[in-house]
C-alpha cells in the first residue's frame, strides 16, 4: 500500500498543473521586473544628481578661486619679502622683479605679476615709476609709497584705481605691506 501512495504523490507532482505554471509564470515575471529600473525611478535619480550637480559644482568653484587667490596673496607676500631683503641689502628697491629672479613668476591664472617702483627719494636716488601710474583706492590716494605688486587677477586685465570694475578681483599689496589681499575687500 505504501508503494502505490508515493507512486501517486509522484505522479502528482511530475505532472504539469495549471495552478503551478500560473505561480511559476508570475514569479519569474516579478523577478525579471525587479531587476529592471521603471522610466519613473530613472528620472528621479538623475534629478537628483542633477540637484547635487547644481549645488556642488557651485561650491566647488566657489573654492577653486579662494585657493587661487591664497596662492596670488602668498606670491605676493614672498615676493614682497624679497624686494625688502634686495632694498636692506642694496639701499634701494629693484627697477622689476627679473633682478630677485622673478621676471617669470606667474600668478595662479597665468598672468605676470606686476611690479611699479614707487617715484621717492630713498637715500638722496629717485626711483622710477610715477605717482600717476600708481594703484589708488576709492579716494584716489596711492595705495603704497614705495612700490606697488599686485595680480591682475583672472580677468588679466586691471585700472590704477580700485574702484574701477576690472580691478575688483586684482590681488594688490596695499599700505606698504600691511594689507595683501583681494582689492574689493581693501
Amino acid at each position: 500500500m505504501r508503494k502505490i501512495v508515493v507512486k501517486i504523490i509522484d505522479s502528482q507532482i511530475s505532472e504539469p498543473h495549471w495552478l503551478l505554471d500560473s505561480v511559476f509564470f508570475s514569479c519569474r515575471k516579478t523577478d525579471f521586473l525587479r531587476k529592471a529600473f521603471t522610466l519613473v525611478e530613472l528620472l528621479l535619480v538623475v534629478g537628483i544628481i542633477g540637484i547635487l550637480f547644481g549645488i556642488g559644482i557651485p561650491i566647488y568653484l566657489n573654492q577653486l578661486t579662494r585657493a587661487k587667490n591664497t596662492k596670488a596673496i602668498s606670491d605676493i607676500y614672498a615676493m614682497s619679502q624679497q624686494i625688502e631683503e634686495y632694498y636692506m641689502t642694496n639701499g634701494v628697491y629693484p627697477a622689476n622683479l627679473a633682478i630677485i629672479g622673478r621676471s617669470k613668476t606667474t600668478d595662479p591664472w597665468g598672468n605676470p605679476y606686476a611690479y611699479l617702483k614707487m617715484y621717492i627719494v630713498s637715500k638722496g636716488k629717485k626711483g622710477g615709476g610715477a605717482p600717476g601710474e600708481a594703484r589708488k583706492d576709492r579716494f584716489l590716494v596711492p595705495l603704497n609709497d614705495d612700490y606697488d605688486l599686485y595680480s591682475k587677477g583672472k580677468d588679466g586685465k586691471s585700472a590704477p584705481a580700485l574702484t574701477a570694475q576690472i580691478s575688483w578681483d586684482d590681488v594688490v599689496r596695499a599700505n606698504n605691506g600691511a594689507f595683501i589681499g583681494e582689492a574689493r575687500k581693501y
